[in-house]
């Protein structure tokens, strides 16, 4: 558990970029009834995965992507992504959803920004203690397994 598995040279983040990371992951998984992204911390697991995990052509496409979407956003907005309101950040994360599934149907070869950072928000976030025990329905001594049980009206899905 917790095996790094990229050895090699990784790409740094800065306080800013990290700052940056977490304002995406909250316009991925805001705050509702139950608290967002940023709030679970999610930055942290997605900075710790890129670095450790990512091969090096990936962690570039990551920061690539990441300064991209900030440097979109400041030509759209006048602003930089942390700054921009809250409509504008959604405008511009569509955006960047939008070239990223073009770029995929194109076939290119690596795995577009936005659904790098889309799927570490969602894992990081339903991993951290707040998405699992918040978001998710959570029983930490769980009875029988049945695997199609069905949901309550309201009831939120389990946590694994």
């Amino acid at each position: 558990m917790g095996q790094k598995t990229n050895n090699g040279t990784f790409v740094s983040f800065t306080a800013d970029q990290t700052s940056l990371i977490a304002s995406i992951a909250d316009v991925i998984i805001p705050t509702t009834k139950t608290p967002g992204a940023k709030a679970a911390g999610a930055e942290k697991f997605i900075v710790n995965v890129v670095q450790d995990c990512y091969t090096k052509a990936e962690q570039e496409t990551f920061y690539a992507g990441l300064n991209k979407l900030d440097a979109d956003c400041k030509t759209k907005t006048g602003n930089g992504f942390i700054e921009a309101s809250d409509l504008q950040k959604k405008e511009v994360l569509t955006a960047c959803m939008l070239e990223g599934d073009a770029a995929r149907k194109a076939k290119k070869g690596t795995l577009p920004f936005f659904f790098m950072i889309k799927e570490l928000a969602t894992t990081g976030y339903f991993t951290s203690k707040i998405g699992a025990t918040e978001a998710l329905e959570y029983l930490p001594i769980p009875g029988k397994f049945d695997g199609c049980m069905p949901l309550g009206p309201n009831q939120k899905t389990w946590a694994l």
